[in-house]
């Protein structure tokens, strides 16, 4: 507790087990904000009946078995998509890094700019321009690579930052350690910081691969038939912008949701401590 008093400080709030009198206000707050919630959503609810959005011709075709072949195409091709995405930014990722923590200086700046660069354009804009400017120097791409590459190089810069954290999170005195019965910094880093580096990143770089799903979702700019593509189809071929939207939306969450699960599990098992 802190020095004023019963007043109970930010970390005590944050870190220790609530008491009684905070137990009771958790309750009291839950409670009010379910109350809050179900008053939203049934305002919502009677927003679309009112304007005829729960009409049967808008959901009914959910119930035939060609509308969920149709978004399950487009499920693999952003299953696609966000696994080789991911894969080429773990590769890349790692080599920025190690790029990033040389010795050698210019290495190290050029590897900076580059990270700091991916980190900070939208990968929208990284799609564009594989979109609109590749193309005019004659180098052709699928729909495919001008959606990939752009989201791999956007996740890239993040993941190279949290492999850096994660080489950070290693203690120093076992590099110094290992310096000190001959191994080299190549060696050292290769065989004592990087195994350690990575099963502590290993949570986040999971949690990472929900950002490559969501960037996926603009794969309409390149015509690449998606979940979120084939989902704007659907809206065309029935009018039914409401419904499919918040059905493609209940299957992202749900992609999403799963994705945060594993990368929990993952952590249980690995040691792991995530911030929630």
């Amino acid at each position: 507790m802190s020095s004023h008093g019963n007043a109970t400080s930010m970390r005590d709030a944050l870190y220790e087990a609530p008491g009684p009198k905070t137990k009771r206000k958790i309750m009291v707050g839950t409670a009010v904000s379910a109350v809050v919630v179900a008053c939203i959503l049934l305002a919502i609810l009677e927003r679309f009946y009112a304007t005829g959005q729960l009409d049967p011709r808008y959901w009914t075709f959910f119930l035939e078995w060609s509308t969920w072949r149709f978004l399950l195409q487009g499920f693999a091709g952003t299953v696609r998509v966000a696994l080789t995405a991911g894969a080429i930014s773990l590769v890349l990722g790692m080599l920025l890094m190690l790029g990033r923590v040389s010795k050698i200086k210019p290495l190290s700046a050029a590897c900076r700019v580059v990270i700091d660069f991916f980190r900070g354009v939208p990968s929208l804009l990284l799609i564009y321009f594989f979109f609109l400017v590749v193309p005019q120097y004659g180098i052709k791409m699928s729909s495919f690579w001008m959606l990939t590459l752009p989201v791999a190089l956007a996740a890239s810069g993040v993941l190279a930052e949290v492999f850096r954290a994660g080489v950070n999170a290693v203690p120093r005195g076992q590099v110094e350690a290992a310096m000190s019965i001959g191994l080299s910094p190549a060696k050292t880093m290769r065989k004592i910081v990087l195994p350690q580096a990575v099963r502590y990143v290993i949570p986040s770089l999971i949690s990472q691969l929900v950002v490559v799903v969501k960037d996926t979702t603009v794969a309409y700019v390149v015509s690449y038939p998606d979940l979120m593509q084939n989902a704007r189809v659907l809206i065309t071929s029935y009018d039914a912008l409401v419904s499919v939207y918040f059905t493609i939306a209940l299957i992202y969450i749900l992609i999403n949701y799963a994705i945060n699960k594993a990368s929990v599990a993952v952590a249980n098992r690995t040691g792991v401590k995530i911030i929630r």
